[in-house]
């Protein structure tokens, strides 16, 4: 008699990856919302604030985009995420799921599969806009290119996995959005998102952003958009490569301990 081998958590989570997407496009609300809000404040802050710097040849509302590129899939990923697990969470879809065969380490992989499609669309949709809007122009070395890949896979996957952990820590959806768009707004201030150059902000603010991923995300970005002349603007004078890749490689462990610890499929505490 034949056993028929039951799917790896890997084969389950490629398959609620599939289900996460067709779910995600269906909501085209959603979907306009997240992919156009960090494309507008883009060109609205870019418009208001591009201009010359002391760096010839490269305009603020260049250097702003390059760090809003790197923002944007923080948006899709932590944002998102954190939203949306608690979504899933109190309208009792998880409570559903965890009648099924499939493994939470499944259900984070769905995620990061939904998180990988729109992040890359969204990375797409913002390039498309800076290089048009504020001429930034598209990197030509294969390295620049590698380093977009791993700078961008790194960041989705720790941004995602940090925001499945703090979706356990709202009592509600509502409560989510508040806790994760306040979060997101001040990590983009002193991460220096909406301040250019990052060397304008006091160091302080910037040593408390060193401490999380969006700093070092939009500053991998900026090493990738931006010529190579621009790292005099950035605070160690250095696009610190080795470092962007360290430090998002901790969060993706950390990330990955902490929502394994506080992943709840339901809301009883």
């Amino acid at each position: 008699m034949t056993t028929l081998a039951l799917p790896g958590p890997l084969s389950l989570g490629l398959a609620r990856g599939g289900t996460e997407l067709r779910q995600f496009f269906r909501h085209k609300e959603q979907v306009v919302f997240t992919f156009s809000l960090p494309a507008v404040l883009m060109i609205l802050l870019g418009s208001i604030l591009d201009g010359p710097t002391a760096l010839e040849g490269v305009t603020s509302g260049q250097l702003l985009a390059a760090g809003m590129i790197g923002s944007g899939i923080v948006s899709t990923s932590f944002n998102s995420i954190a939203t949306g697990v608690s979504a899933d969470r109190e309208t009792g879809a998880l409570k559903r799921l965890r009648g099924t065969p499939m493994p939470s380490s499944s259900y984070f992989i769905g995620k990061m599969v939904l998180v990988a499609v729109s992040s890359l669309a969204q990375t797409v949709l913002m390039a498309g806009v800076a290089v048009l809007l504020f001429g930034l122009k598209l990197p030509t070395a294969p390295e620049k290119w590698l380093t977009l890949l791993w700078v961008f896979a790194l960041g989705i996957v720790s941004c995602t996995l940090l925001g499945i952990a703090i979706s356990s820590l709202a009592k509600s959806t509502n409560g989510a959005v508040a806790v994760v768009q306040m979060l997101y707004l001040v990590l983009q201030f002193i991460s220096g998102v909406f301040v250019s150059p990052i060397t304008n902000l006091p160091k302080v603010m910037v040593d408390i952003a060193s401490f999380f991923p969006l700093k070092w995300i939009c500053q991998g970005f900026r090493s990738v958009f931006l010529p190579d002349a621009a790292v005099r603007m950035e605070m160690a004078g250095s696009w610190e490569l080795p470092r962007v890749a360290l430090v998002l490689g901790i969060w993706c462990v950390v990330g990955a301990v902490l929502a394994r610890l506080t992943f709840r499929w339901t809301d009883a505490r």
